[in-house]
């Protein structure tokens, strides 16, 4: 049995590896084999592809509309090798979105990133959170476009092509040993072609074990609120949301846009 410490009180706060004991100079065999089974878990998460059909059909029970797209990386291994690919769209693609709706006031971007599998399970329950917290005769909202092989940026070439005034990328995380399946969101006001990740606000770990779909969706819509207001986004524009609830004089954006 592993020597009692004063660590072993604080695992139950941290999925972090702390406190895992010791067999001589070695870790025990059952924290080796978690170890192990957390790394096959992130490489599985970067490998496994986006079921886009599913995903529109959860959607759409929620009555959100779809449209599939694909970037200009062909194959996992493009994907990975080739960054530059997975920001831009293919010609497909683009050909579709030519002719969508335009100059809506915010466009919906969900892309596989290096996590699938967090796209598959909390973009659906995520936006259900958010679509809760805008007032619908305030937002146009684009179609949520599902993009496979996808990076971030690839959201400025969709936003640029509706003429949308922001785009907002749901996007699988980097997995960790402890979150292969973390989702990030990321907020780019007036989005085009070339656009650096300064431009950009980013709210990352969101899923059950992190970051809460309704605290996620909060500090969302006080970006977007500030981003319409004051026409920027990201190093420009902070997040200074307090615990919803709480006073906050000068900050009452809930119904705002």
């Amino acid at each position: 049995m592993d020597e009692k410490t004063p660590w072993q009180a604080l695992r139950a706060h941290t999925a972090a590896r702390i406190a895992l004991g010791r067999r001589g100079v070695s870790v025990p065999t059952r924290a080796q084999l978690a170890f192990q089974l957390a790394h096959a878990q992130a490489r599985d998460a970067v490998h496994l592809a986006l079921d886009g059909e599913a995903l529109a059909s959860a959607l759409a029970a929620q009555g959100q509309d779809c449209v599939r797209l694909h970037s200009a990386a062909a194959t996992r291994a493009d994907y990975l090798q080739r960054p530059d690919l997975g920001r831009r769209l293919d010609d497909a693609s683009r050909a579709r979105l030519d002719g969508g709706a335009k100059g809506v006031d915010l466009a919906l971007v969900a892309a596989d990133g290096l996590s699938a599998l967090a796209i598959q399970r909390h973009a659906a329950p995520f936006l259900a959170a958010l679509r809760a917290r805008l007032a619908p005769e305030a937002w146009t909202l684009s179609p949520l476009h599902i993009v496979a092989q996808g990076r971030v940026a690839i959201g400025d070439e969709i936003g640029e092509l509706l003429k949308a005034r922001a785009v907002l990328v749901l996007i699988g995380e980097r997995p960790g040993l402890s979150s292969p399946d973390s989702l990030g969101l990321y907020l780019t006001w007036a989005p085009k072609i070339g656009l650096l990740d300064e431009r950009r606000n980013c709210i990352s770990n969101v899923r059950p074990e992190g970051l809460a779909y309704a605290q996620a969706a909060y500090r969302l819509h006080y970006l977007l609120s500030q981003a319409f207001t004051r026409q920027l986004s990201g190093v420009e524009l902070k997040d200074e949301t307090v615990e919803e609830g709480s006073v906050a004089v000068g900050r009452n954006f809930l119904l705002a846009k």
